[in-house]
């Protein structure tokens, strides 16, 4: 193993600047709401970069508003190490969700600056583009526009409930950006995220070494019915969408169940129902679901399961039940050189540690597809996360934030 340098981050500066952070788009519980795109978004994506900037760092945007801001390396022509998350948030979202990971990448580079560090690959800052899909479905679409997975006009397209598209919001913050920038110029990716879940501190572990993700489906179903007065109307001539909105609930909560003790979960997470209003039997529901599971191949299965259900759910509610758009992504590993180093400086702290798969969706499952890539975890309190109560600790986070910084400088100097 080799030794760590003698470099430390600065916790309180970091500390200072995510308590910045969590002013701009403040709810009054405690927490944020920073919609990708919107005012607040906008007003935090230009402190980020003034940020940058004090840092003598190079920003750069791209076509669907991903920030990259660079730190020069000795050697101009190789290619960058990436470090970097989101700095959106959910409706009622927590202060350090995909936040901390932009912010410690800040640390990261304020620190190698206090020492005059040098390193041989230029190292380089991503905030992600609407990765929490809080606003704009789906979600991770800069990562995903990033890689080549979506085209920037599908990006262009998504549009919020109020009928915004993601294109026409860029273009009014003023981030539709000119660079043209793609995964092919870049070295490796490293994420640093809370948890979002109860495992590393009800283990009592001081980080996550993340190997990998569960892998995730994603649809939408249509329930078609036919409305009527909810009074005269007999039951033996009912088609009532939300009674086959309710089978469909109950089916996916069923496979969930069949599957968890490997696992697996399913959900129901978005209902919208037409013409809802009182008096009015609903003739139409579009609802919105999820299914995960360490392994790829069973969620596949599980999915198959649920279309082997449609008639018989379609027979109970009288309903015509289609399955429609949808979307799929993790089930990787994780790059194994890139772990290594990760438990290689996590060793050499002597920090206690766990292996785990990431059960929720970040942009460096896109991005793993591309180039090496790892993410690291640190514990979160209670496991509590897209909550405004989320909260971690000084104490939580430096771990993690150490061992970013030593894995990110050993890659960052490695020879090709």
């Amino acid at each position: 193993m080799k030794r760590l340098s003698n470099i430390r981050p600065d916790m309180s500066r970091l500390w200072a600047t995510l308590m910045r952070s969590a002013e701009i788009g403040a709810t009054e519980k405690g927490g944020l709401k920073r919609l990708a795109l919107s005012d607040e978004d906008a007003a935090m994506r230009h402190q980020f970069i003034h940020w940058c900037e004090e840092a003598g760092l190079t920003v750069r945007v791209d076509a669907v508003g991903n920030i990259f801001a660079e730190r020069a390396g000795a050697d101009a022509d190789a290619k960058p190490v990436l470090v970097g998350s989101h700095l959106d948030t959910q409706v009622h979202g927590g202060r350090f969700d995909g936040i901390l990971g932009v912010l410690a990448g800040l640390e990261l580079v304020r620190t190698l600056n206090d020492h005059a560090i040098a390193t041989r690959r230029p190292i380089t800052l991503v905030n992600w583009t609407n990765e929490e899909g809080a606003r704009f479905e789906p979600p991770m679409i800069g990562s995903a526009v990033f890689t080549g997975a979506k085209a920037a006009e599908f990006a262009y397209s998504r549009k919020d409930r109020d009928g915004f598209t993601l294109g026409g919001e860029l273009e009014r913050i003023g981030f539709k950006g000119k660079d043209a920038i793609s995964a092919e110029a870049f070295d490796s990716l490293f994420e640093l995220h809370i948890e979002q879940g109860p495992r590393l501190e009800a283990a009592g572990k001081q980080l996550g070494i993340v190997t990998g993700a569960f892998g995730v489906r994603g649809f939408v179903v249509e329930v078609h019915g036919e409305t009527g007065h909810v009074g005269p109307t007999p039951m033996p001539a009912r088609k009532n969408a939300l009674v086959g909105a309710a089978e469909v609930t109950l089916a996916i909560n069923e496979i969930g169940w069949a599957n968890h003790e490997t696992g697996g979960k399913s959900t129901t997470m978005r209902i919208r129902a037409e013409p809802n209003l009182l008096g009015a039997l609903p003739n139409f529901v579009e609802m919105t679901c999820d299914m995960r599971h360490p392994d790829d191949a069973v969620v596949s299965t599980m999915f198959d399961a649920f279309k082997a259900r449609l008639p018989e759910l379609e027979e109970r509610s009288r309903c015509r039940i289609v399955v429609k758009e949808g979307w799929a992504y993790g089930g990787m590993h994780f790059d194994a050189g890139c772990i290594e180093l990760i438990r290689n400086a996590t060793g050499a702290f002597g920090y206690s540690s766990m292996d785990l798969l990431t059960e929720a969706g970040h942009d460096a499952m896109h991005v793993a597809e591309y180039l090496p890539t790892a993410m690291i975890f640190t514990p979160c309190e209670g496991g509590l996360s897209h909550n405004e109560a989320e909260n971690v600790t000084v104490a939580d986070i430096e771990p993690g934030v150490n061992v970013l910084v030593q894995a990110v400088l050993e890659r960052a100097n490695r020879a090709d």
